[in-house]
């Protein structure tokens, strides 16, 4: 049932991060932003947090994965990304973009499509009611969360995909990851992981660490959803709750080995 390819393959980024440690430039939210941070040292890769507009392009020429996050959005702050993500275009350097409540607002909404129609977006990263805001008129969220399951997403996830060639994942239950025409379906995590916040923004940054090693985005998004989705079973097993699920998973993620990840990766290829 499941891919053993794809759990190899999993362990093999995961090892490749660990030696490269890539250099994530994170323009994200603030509310976020000490996790997410965390989250890439533990996994081996560095964090980076610049926003100023004044730097942000010199900064991400050192780069080597630049993420977008939509989480605490001002007009002046999609300037930024978008002249960031411009400069990455041109070096080379993979996106990653998290479409934070778009559907909730029209500035999020419009920023998110700007940011999509404008850039090389490698990956788009979301819940089901942000993937669904971008193909479906009139589709809404809840704040950031998400009104709708993974499985509401998936013509929309497959039409974004192909519309704008890059790799599409839509978290929840079980994730979905498509490039329009392949698909993955990643049956790791754990309940607890939805009462932390951020932690859909840490798995974004985890698939750009994992996209500055793996040159196919269907299988970097894939195997950094199963890394995450492992880590936080592992740390389910001791948790009481939200506080103390949130330092297992930082835990589980610095000391998984190649070989846990290998046997607990579950990524499926087969369609819906």
């Amino acid at each position: 049932m499941f891919d053993q390819r794809l759990a190899q393959r999993a362990a093999e980024n995961l090892r490749k991060v660990r030696e490269k440690k890539p250099l994530v430039h994170s323009i994200t939210n603030y509310v976020v932003m000490n996790f997410t941070a965390n989250v890439l040292l533990a996994c081996g890769a560095a964090a980076v947090m610049a926003h100023g507009d004044e730097e942000v392009e010199e900064m991400v020429s050192l780069a080597d994965a630049l993420v977008l996050n939509l989480g605490t959005l001002t007009r002046a702050r999609v300037e930024t990304m978008a002249k960031a993500g411009k400069r990455a275009g041109l070096r080379g350097i993979p996106i990653v973009l998290d479409p934070v409540g778009s559907g909730a607002t029209a500035l999020r909404t419009e920023a998110a499509k700007r940011l999509l129609g404008e850039l090389a977006v490698r990956v788009i990263r979301g819940n089901p009611s942000e993937i669904l805001s971008l193909r479906r008129h009139g589709a809404a969220s809840k704040g950031v969360e998400s009104m709708h399951p993974v499985d509401e997403a998936l013509d929309a996830g497959l039409s974004l995909a192909k519309a704008h060639s890059l790799t599409v994942a839509v978290t929840g239950k079980v994730d979905f990851v498509t490039d329009g025409t392949s698909i993955r379906r990643v049956h790791n995590g754990h309940a607890m992981m939805a009462y932390v916040t951020g932690a859909g923004c840490a798995a974004t940054s985890l698939i750009a660490a994992f996209l500055s090693v793996d040159p196919d985005p269907l299988d970097a998004a894939a195997t950094a959803l199963a890394y995450v989705g492992v880590a936080g079973e592992k740390a389910g097993q001791e948790e009481r709750g939200p506080g103390s699920f949130q330092i297992q998973l930082l835990d589980a993620l610095y000391t998984m080995n190649e070989e846990d990840l290998k046997r607990g990766a579950r990524i499926e290829t087969k369609g819906w």
